[in-house]
């Protein structure tokens, strides 16, 4: 499904994002942030302005694709971001986990927080980063995590959401892409 896409514009940059069906009869428009830097600024100096106001102390956000994301919000806003992997290591110590199911490959994913970065979050306000929040899996798998590690969550961000969920009116966001599924 290449040839088809969805355009996209945040702060004046236009983006083509390619449809990708994830079963049979639905698709969705596929944001890979991954290297493009010019899109993560735009996005990160759009967000960055929705969240100035608020009472954040750590960035959190899930390992990969809004990695970046994530590092240019913390050095607009000033603030630390820590990063919950998808792989245990031996050097993550006493880590918490959560399990989430991702839309892109319809399997399961563990998150896991470091625990050196346990106590970055303890008793502290974060804001939740993402790419796209389109099942919200992956964010209810950060939230777990945080309440766990008694963080407080006071914002959740992302470029774009996804889908007619109807929890997404509380996402701080940039826009919202469509689910496509054929009649």
């Amino acid at each position: 499904m290449l040839d088809e896409h969805y355009t996209v514009e945040v702060a004046g940059i236009r983006r083509d994002l390619p449809l990708m069906a994830i079963k049979p009869g639905v698709r969705i428009a596929i944001l890979n942030i991954l290297g493009d830097a010019e899109f993560v600024n735009a996005a990160c100096t759009q967000l960055a302005g929705k969240l100035r106001d608020r009472a954040i102390d750590v960035l959190v956000t899930a390992e990969a694709k809004s990695i970046p994301l994530a590092h240019m919000l913390s050095t607009e806003l000033g603030l630390p971001y820590i990063v919950l992997r998808k792989t245990y290591k031996p050097y993550m110590g006493d880590a918490l986990q959560s399990e989430t199911l991702s839309i892109t490959t319809g399997k399961p994913q563990t998150l896991f927080l470091d625990e050196k970065d346990r106590q970055q979050v303890a008793g502290k306000k974060v804001a939740i980063i993402d790419d796209v929040i389109s099942t919200g899996s992956t964010l209810q798998g950060m939230r777990l995590i945080m309440r766990k590690a008694q963080a407080a969550v006071v914002a959740e961000a992302a470029i774009f959401t996804e889908g007619d969920r109807a929890q997404w009116h509380d996402i701080v966001s940039l826009g919202h892409l469509p689910v496509w599924v054929d009649d």
